[in-house]
């Protein structure tokens, strides 16, 4: 029973990698849209959708190394992403982090969804999942919002 649970544990903190992994994509390509936009958007921008994706991020992060730190499983760390190619255009640049954000979000989204949490019976995993999802919600909304304007 002990080596399914740590087999869990693993599986879980592979899974909230990928997470982290995405969310560092789309904080690299909202850094790159961030650059092409004028000073006004660029705030927008970060308000809207940079900082919180950050604050995910960090406590994606954070929920990760804690998590790992409470079983004795090893620590990861999380370089920061290579944005994509400039041609790419604010637009392409913003939808490659809304991408990057969906899929981070489903990952997180099926992981709650599954026992693993339940199983590893680990509230403050739990708490940080809800946080980071939290956070992650309300972006495709202004993320359109932001698309809308840039179409004008």
């Amino acid at each position: 029973m002990v080596y399914i649970a740590a087999e869990a544990r693993a599986q879980l903190l592979d899974i909230l990698a990928s997470a982290i992994e995405q969310l560092g994509l789309a904080l690299a390509a909202l850094g790159e849209a961030y650059e092409a936009l004028d000073e006004n958007t660029a705030e927008t921008l970060e308000q809207g959708l940079f900082r919180p994706v950050q604050s995910a991020y960090g406590r994606a992060q954070r929920t990760h190394l804690e998590f790992a730190d409470r079983h004795e499983l090893p620590r990861r760390s999380f370089p920061p992403a290579a944005p994509g190619a400039p041609s790419h255009g604010v637009k392409g640049f913003l939808g490659a982090a809304m991408d990057a954000i969906a899929a981070a979000d489903s990952l997180l989204a099926g992981l709650q969804d599954s026992m693993l949490p339940v199983e590893v019976g680990d509230g403050e995993l739990r708490a940080g999942l809800q946080d980071v999802r939290a956070l992650l919600g309300p972006l495709s909304g202004q993320a359109r919002e932001l698309l809308r304007r840039l179409g004008r």
